[in-house]
């Protein structure tokens, strides 16, 4: 990524505290250290973990690694931690439903990791934060109590925004739309011939859509503003501008959004752009590997588009979804847990990840990109597009509050007409303010 990026407030508000912070886990068999390593599987799948693991161990005889991988890998972890016994290290992110690494950060319970980024690489001359690109630390995503002390290590980075097949736009003839009036005439158009204009996975997906959307609408203060509760942020003309886009959008969702807009069904939602019947879904690269044996149509093609700016010509962000790996502030073998950290940026663990599409935050891996890859992540080199990270900033839990939920699944209301845009627009207001009130 050529250009710094745009950095805000991350984490997201905090509902329960997690209990138990005495050490466990680990433990020590005939003079080797046992490592023990959580990771989620997310889009990327799992292999990469044990290839990763494998090669670690050929290096490092001493350590043996018990590796743990699960699509809820809170559920798994979490019963141990309640009863003191810690991960060595946990490959999550933040933004997930259990907000499990947000709840350590707002306990104070992970491990302070700039010295990862000033240890060498294992078996190479530089340091971790030589190869990190430009500002993908130092933001509230990885410092979250705003100091200079890391705690939440960036692994992957990925674009998000509208995927779409190039192959039925090139076939049609038609043109990725440049204004938002352009895409609501592509609606109208495309609904003639028996096409939907947009979907969702689930509408916890809007993340990456809304957050470029504010910042197209008012720019990166506004942005900051709404992710910080500014008191009376969702009444001001931008925030109306973005839930009046959003609202006309969702009058062009296709008829089987909301039904699959779940766990269970998500893919089938996806397997709408495949099949032709959808034309754009908001997503991140991960979308290619895990539809990978879906059937779909002839001359398909993945491709990638920011929003469409608020105004033509006019500045365009681009969500970037980072996902971290942490260390338990309670784990037993802190020093090869940063060890083994420091072993996941280097070449030959990057070079496995990357097979999986799983792509580092390192200099220089994006230019070497092959194939679909490579197009997606030229779109930090475009012109007048931005790279955002980030999201709300963390608070004092409020019983009953969830602004995300407000925020995104309320558009499955608006979808289905059981909420209109007043409604969500007040039901947003309201969050927002109580968390300001709360410490936002």
């Amino acid at each position: 990524m050529r250009r710094s990026l745009v950095l805000a407030s991350a984490a997201v508000t905090v509902l329960g505290l997690l209990a138990g912070c005495s050490a466990g886990g680990g433990g020590s068999d005939s003079g080797k250290t046992t490592l023990s390593v959580a990771a989620l599987e997310g889009g990327y799948g799992r292999d990469m973990y044990a290839q990763v693991v494998q090669a670690y161990k050929a290096s490092h005889p001493n350590v043996d690694v018990r590796l743990q991988i699960s699509k809820s890998i809170e559920d798994e972890i979490s019963p141990n931690m309640k009863a003191g016994k810690f991960p060595d290290v946990v490959v999550l992110g933040q933004g997930r439903k259990a907000a499990l690494t947000e709840t350590l950060i707002k306990d104070k319970a992970l491990e302070d990791l700039t010295p990862v980024l000033k240890a060498k690489v294992p078996g190479e001359d530089k340091t971790v934060g030589d190869k990190l690109i430009e500002g993908i630390v130092g933001n509230l995503n990885t410092n979250p109590y705003g100091t200079d002390q890391t705690y939440t290590m960036p692994m992957y980075y990925a674009p998000s925004g509208l995927f779409y097949n190039k192959g039925l736009f090139a076939q049609k003839g038609w043109k990725v739309p440049a204004t938002w009036e352009e895409m609501f005439a592509l609606g109208e158009s495309v609904k003639k011939q028996g096409f939907s204009l947009f979907t969702y996975p689930t509408a916890g997906y809007l993340d990456a859509y809304f957050f470029a959307l504010l910042a197209d609408v008012g720019g990166e203060q506004f942005y900051t503003d709404v992710m910080t509760y500014k008191q009376g942020v969702w009444k001001t003309p931008q925030a109306r501008q973005a839930l009046d886009i959003t609202t006309r959008l969702l009058k062009y969702a296709a008829p089987t959004t909301v039904g699959y807009a779940n766990e269970q069904d998500f893919t089938k939602n996806q397997q709408s752009i495949l099949d032709n019947k959808t034309l754009f879904i908001p997503n991140g690269t991960w979308v290619v590997g895990e539809m990978k044996d879906a059937p779909r149509a002839k001359g398909f093609q993945w491709g990638l588009t920011p929003l469409p700016p608020v105004t033509a010509g006019g500045k365009r962000y681009i969500t970037t979804s980072v996902e971290s790996v942490w260390i338990p502030g309670a784990a037993k073998n802190k020093d090869a847990a940063k060890e083994f950290v420091a072993y996941l940026y280097s070449d030959e663990a990057a070079k496995v990840f990357a097979r999986s599409n799983a792509i580092q935050p390192i200099k220089g891996i994006a230019s070497s990109l092959t194939g679909e890859n490579a197009e997606f992540y030229k779109i930090y080199d475009e012109t007048a597009v931005e790279a955002l990270v980030g999201g709300f900033a963390s608070t004092a839990p409020v019983e009953g509050v969830d602004i995300k939920a407000t925020l995104f699944d309320t558009a499955n209301s608006i979808i289905s007409g059981d909420k209109t845009e007043d409604q969500w627009q007040a039901a947003l207001d309201d969050a927002s303010e109580k968390l300001r009130q709360a410490g936002g």
